[in-house]
């Protein structure tokens, strides 16, 4: 009797192997997903700079670089010759960290490999730390250091706003998109890029319009940072954000601000940031001179100028997916 029962018994937990799926073996086996957050930390633990300054600084240097990385496709960025290996240094392609060191470079071995190599990215990350750590690793004494490499308090400026959004959020993972007027309400627009204006003398038209009623909310694109607020004889009250990767979205002819948008403010896509008005075309209150509508521009800044481009094509892409979510 015993004999059947252990017979029943092991015949019982073959059949539950058998059929058990292998999907819970295959979870616990595959690699983890890899939080991109976790390099700059890394870089930050071992250098005691803030990881936040660390991937901001390394976002606006790739910023810089779109068009290349466009191209190639996420290659690591390249910093300057003169900041890895040091301006002074005559092999500006020193890959050794004991004569880097001594012209000043920032370049450094981070994965021990005995090459301070900076096309990767662990040795890249490393010594963006410990350049940012050099002289000291509160806010300020990392704007100082910011200072002296890019000498423009724009430019430190706006590598401690991303900082700050990093920090906020607790990740650099901020991706997403959103059409400029919600769902909800009624708009209308066409590529209206290139058009002639004539107020204040013949120029193009650097954007996009949207026409809305007047009241209509307006809301931010992007993750992203408020740069400028206030008038402007041509586009009225107009708030500027620029986002992570340094483009810089401009909203114009609101009638009013959105309760709480101050420059400096940080902003999340879909987040209300004013509501479309007529303003515009003269001395700060001029309004009613068109129709109320909501004028959309987008400018790269490549370190060397800056340049709009037609914004129609992304707002189409927002408007796709805004009413797909």
């Amino acid at each position: 009797m015993k004999t059947a029962s252990r017979l029943l018994l092991s015949l019982l937990i073959v059949s539950l192997i058998a059929v058990t799926p292998v999907r819970a073996h295959d979870e616990l086996s595959a690699p983890p997903q890899t939080d991109p957050t976790a390099k700059f930390q890394k870089a930050s633990a071992l250098t005691k700079a803030p990881w936040f300054y660390i991937a901001a600084m390394y976002q606006y240097e790739t910023n810089l670089q779109w068009k290349k990385k466009g191209q190639a496709g996420g290659t690591v960025v390249e910093l300057p010759s003169n900041l890895w290996c040091g301006t002074l240094n005559p092999n500006q392609t020193d890959r050794y960290e004991g004569t880097i060191r001594i012209y000043n470079g920032i370049g450094r071995d981070g994965n021990k490999d005995g090459i301070a190599d900076p096309k990767n990215e662990e040795d890249v990350l490393y010594a963006l730390g410990t350049f940012l750590a050099s002289n000291g690793t509160s806010e300020e004494d990392v704007r100082i250091t910011l200072w002296n490499y890019y000498n423009e308090s724009m430019i430190v400026d706006r590598i401690t706003n991303f900082a700050r959004i990093y920090n906020q959020f607790k990740t650099t993972e901020l991706k997403g998109n959103a059409f400029p007027i919600s769902k909800r309400y009624n708009y209308s627009y066409r590529s209206t890029w290139g058009d002639r204006r004539g107020w204040g003398g013949r120029r193009i038209h650097e954007g996009t319009d949207i026409f809305a009623g007047y009241g209509t909310p307006v809301v931010a694109t992007s993750y992203g940072f408020v740069e400028l607020k206030g008038w402007n004889d041509y586009g009225g009250w107009r708030v500027g954000i620029r986002d992570l990767n340094n483009v810089y979205h401009y909203y114009a002819h609101l009638s009013s601000y959105a309760k709480g948008i101050q420059i400096g403010s940080i902003v999340t896509p879909g987040q209300v940031i004013g509501y479309v008005g007529s303003s515009g075309y003269g001395k700060p209150g001029t309004s009613g001179k068109f129709a109320p509508h909501l004028h959309y521009g987008m400018y790269r800044d490549t370190g060397k100028t800056e340049f709009a481009f037609d914004p129609t094509p992304y707002l189409r892409r927002w408007e796709r997916q805004t009413k797909a979510r």
